[in-house]
């Protein structure tokens, strides 16, 4: 066949090696059906293309293609691969066509909203936890990792500004969340003026050796390099002491009194960041995405997942639950937090649910330590968070309930369990699950978590405040640490929103506005969006480890786990 590359004619031949060469300028898009031209010039996405259509010969066995201008990274990245994706993955839903979101944690709710407040008129989100009745409550039998007590916000991310300043966006956004409970405008059932979703006690970074870490000392000068100085508050700096008292945070500098003791004290306070109030603030997001008119189906057998509808081609075209409901819809957002992996395979070596061990103490109203955990002088805290198994700590302020929570993530456990297509895949499992239960957290995660507290706060042992729950708390991490916001490759109609990796809550308020900026295609260049792109681990060295399977140490079935005995806390000798 003759390659007509230069004279013109429309339709074009081309030779492989010269549709090659084309396609480092355009992206190429199947077209199944000539109708989804036509379709495509009606979806305020013909800027897009150049109205032609192309017929690629050689390895390419004459499919008619269009070519797409480049004008999105993430459809260059596909291109310079030569894969062949659908035009319909391009192709943002109308506003009044229907789109599905299955789950409703902090990707799931934040979407929604925000899909809401652009105004997309049918949204629908389903989970299979009845949060109108559970309230997001982890004692109330809900197991996502939203359906939490309190979650860390820290704008402390080394030399990753992108993570910096995305968080810099989400607390303005908070603070603006704080201020409309206060004004008792339109809040949701059983919360009141009083309730706060944010309290900015600041996020105390420690470590045990006598200088500060490299991530903290990056911390430090990005923050001032981006304008932000004296956000970041030494701990044994005397300047920094005074700034700290000058904000009302001057005890979060020392939380645990080791100065007091004669003990080392190194650390950085990130005095922006502090501590989310995680099930009052899904509420408030659950209850202002109504308000916009998103729709929330939360039931174990009407809002459950079951399966993906799909057409003859494979197209993703609505989901069905487990109360065998079809529910059709132009676009599937996947938003199942440690249950993602499971549910999609094409995510194998991107992403996988891993656990995190917590334990929680109750402290009394007649305790010293009420007064000294509040969130008004306590801030959150990590401690050798990047210093392996023995280390990856992380705590909080108590809750007006008196939980005073830590957890560890030193090492992060995986649930192997084999999947139908034979592969094994890490499944989340709870105390709340159905079938097989984990009531227990592993007895390594467990004597971290009790060293340090018996090193850091041995006041609990001595006032007889046990740990009163353990809970693994499942997340889904990705091999570099970095979110996952993309449509999925080759896979039409369906889109993924999650990864959080353990830092995602912070951005609850925000989330959706990126997600739905993805959706349709805007501001792709940015770094954030680029960085939780699809895609695949080449030659770096991963973040996480993922899928070593039965046999890796951290599998829960090689792990011996703790027993109501564990909870019991050493005493001092009293002298």
């Amino acid at each position: 066949m003759v390659c007509n590359r230069h004279t013109g004619k429309s339709p074009t031949n081309y030779c492989y090696q010269c549709f090659k060469e084309e396609i480092t300028r355009f992206v190429i898009v199947k077209v199944d059906d000539p109708r989804h031209v036509r379709d495509a010039l009606s979806r305020r996405i013909a800027y897009y293309l150049d109205h032609k259509l192309y017929v690629a010969t050689d390895g390419f066995k004459n499919s008619i293609v269009i070519f797409v201008q480049t004008l999105e990274p993430r459809l260059f990245a596909q291109a310079i691969q030569i894969r062949i994706i659908n035009l319909a993955v391009m192709v943002a839903p109308a506003k009044n066509e229907p789109i599905n979101i299955v789950g409703a944690g902090v990707f799931g709710l934040s979407t929604a909203l925000h899909l809401a407040e652009r105004g997309y008129t049918n949204v629908t989100v389903f989970d299979k936890q009845p949060y109108d009745t559970t309230l997001y409550s982890y004692f109330k039998g809900c197991d996502a990792a939203s359906a939490d007590i309190n979650k860390i916000i820290r704008s402390a991310y080394g030399s990753q500004t992108e993570y910096q300043e995305l968080t810099f966006e989400a607390i303005k956004e908070w603070t603006k969340w704080n201020e409309e409970l206060a004004s008792g405008t339109d809040l949701p059932p059983g919360m009141s003026t009083s309730d706060r979703v944010f309290h900015n006690c600041g996020n105390l970074s420690m470590t045990d050796g006598d200088v500060l870490p490299p991530f903290e000392l990056a911390t430090i000068k990005t923050m001032e390099a981006c304008g932000h100085k004296d956000t970041q508050l030494v701990t044994n700096h005397a300047r920094h002491a005074t700034i700290a008292k000058e904000r009302g945070q001057a005890g979060c500098l020392d939380p645990f009194h080791r100065k007091k003791r004669g003990k080392p004290n190194i650390g950085v306070l990130d005095s922006t960041g502090g501590v989310a109030i995680a099930d009052k603030a899904c509420r408030l997001a659950l209850h202002k995405a109504r308000r916009q008119g998103a729709r929330f189906i939360l039931d174990p057998d009407s809002g459950a997942f079951s399966s993906f509808m799909t057409s003859a081609s494979g197209k993703v075209t609505g989901i069905i639950t487990k109360d065998r409901k079809a529910h059709p819809a132009v676009l599937t957002v996947m938003a199942c937090g440690g249950w993602t992996g499971s549910l999609l395979p094409q995510l194998d070596h991107l992403c996988e649910a891993t656990a995190g061990s917590v334990i929680i103490y109750k402290i009394p109203q007649t305790s010293q330590l009420w007064d000294r955990t509040s969130p008004e002088s306590f801030p959150t805290w990590m401690w050798k968070m990047r210093d392996g198994a023995e280390g990856g700590l992380y705590g909080f302020p108590r809750t007006e309930d008196g939980y005073f929570k830590i957890g560890y993530r030193g090492t992060k456990y995986t649930n192997p369990r084999k999947q139908a297509d034979g592969v094994e895949r890490s499944v989340p499992v709870t105390r709340w699950s159905e079938g097989d239960k984990l009531k227990q957290i592993p007895a390594q995660a467990m004597k971290v978590l009790k060293d340090f507290t018996e090193e850091y706060l041995p006041e609990l042992g001595d006032e007889g405040i046990d740990i009163a729950l353990t809970r693994v708390c499942w997340y889904n991490d990705s091999y570099d640490n970095h979110l996952i916001i993309d449509y999925a490759p080759e896979q039409d109609g369906l889109f993924v929103a999650t990864a959080g990796s353990g830092h995602a809550f912070k951005y609850l308020p925000i989330m959706g506005k990126w997600v739905v900026d993805i959706i349709e295609g805007v501001g792709m260049d940015r770094p954030a969006v680029k960085a939780w792109k699809w895609r695949s681990m080449g030659n770096e060295t991963p973040f996480n480890v993922l899928m070593e399977g039965g046999e890796s140490i951290r599998a829960l079935q090689n792990t011996r786990l703790t027993s109501d005995a564990d909870l019991k806390l050493r005493r001092r000798a009293k002298l």
